[in-house]
């Protein structure tokens, strides 16, 4: 990342956080559910430390892994080959996002999972534990087949369905052979039209409630036109922006659409 850009996403982030509500500025009962039994319960749970003690051993490991990008681009530029710890340190969510999806799944009940953008495997694996069966599909081989070694480790292989390839053919396989996903996960190629694509492409093989997530909806002016152009879709009826991800959900019980910002 530019050091221009570092700048322009803390000026971002500034804004967002003065701008940004809680829970008493939320008039919708679910959301105020969801802030009040999700987004606030942030206590360490036992549940996860087996992920971040991996993360832990990961962020020591100096093995260098041979990397293709199909996306926007690295975080840590041009190279085709990282250190693991280099990709978890630069590319893996921190920890209170994959403790915000492991809360997510069970209090939406998700029994199944769909996740574009494996990486190291930290959120997934967060994820399975929750008690969800986790589709994941990673462009890179390399990156998937150590991924597939921390899954594991972890003793989360049965609940955890590595799918390897470009999203643009992978997508559609891999949407016609699951079950229809109560979550779904964006988190690869981080560019306007591959994201709104991919949201289109999921849209008919959801369940009635289901919540989509998308990773760094503020990233760049590219990802935010995809965010708004996600958010005014008529199949969403919330959307809910975290700044570093965004959360909209599909369920016609929601009668009028809403869209909040909230601090997380």
């Amino acid at each position: 990342m530019s050091v221009r850009h570092q700048a322009e996403l803390a000026k971002k982030y500034i804004r967002y956080y003065f701008s940004s509500g809680n829970r008493h500025s939320v008039h919708s009962p679910f959301v105020y559910s969801l802030v009040d039994d999700v987004l606030n319960k942030k206590k360490f749970l036992p549940a996860y430390a087996p992920m971040e003690s991996l993360r832990a051993e990961l962020l020591k490991s100096t093995e260098v892994l041979n990397v293709t990008d199909l996306g926007a681009g690295s975080l840590m530029g041009a190279t085709n080959t990282r250190k693991v710890k280099d990709i978890v340190r630069h590319a893996a969510k921190p920890p209170k996002f994959g403790q915000l999806f492991y809360r997510l799944v069970q209090y939406l009940h998700a029994s199944t999972v769909l996740e574009l953008g494996t990486s190291m495997g930290l959120s997934t694996a967060y994820m399975a534990s929750a008690g969800a069966d986790v589709h994941t599909i990673e462009g890179c081989p390399n990156i998937a087949a150590r991924a597939s070694k921390n899954f594991q480790s972890l003793g989360l292989q049965h609940k955890i369905h590595q799918y390897v390839g470009n999203f643009d053919t992978e997508l559609s396989k891999v949407l016609k052979e699951i079950p229809a996903p109560d979550i779904v996960y964006i988190d690869g190629n981080h560019r306007e039209e591959p994201t709104v694509q991919y949201f289109l492409e999921c849209l008919p093989h959801l369940k009635p409630s289901s919540l989509l997530i998308f990773d760094d909806v503020h990233w760049t002016e590219g990802m935010e036109r995809a965010w708004e152009t996600i958010k005014t879709h008529p199949a969403v009826t919330t959307s809910i922006d975290l700044f570093f991800i965004g959360l909209v959900f599909v369920s016609p019980d929601f009668k009028e659409k809403q869209a909040f910002e909230l601090k997380f």
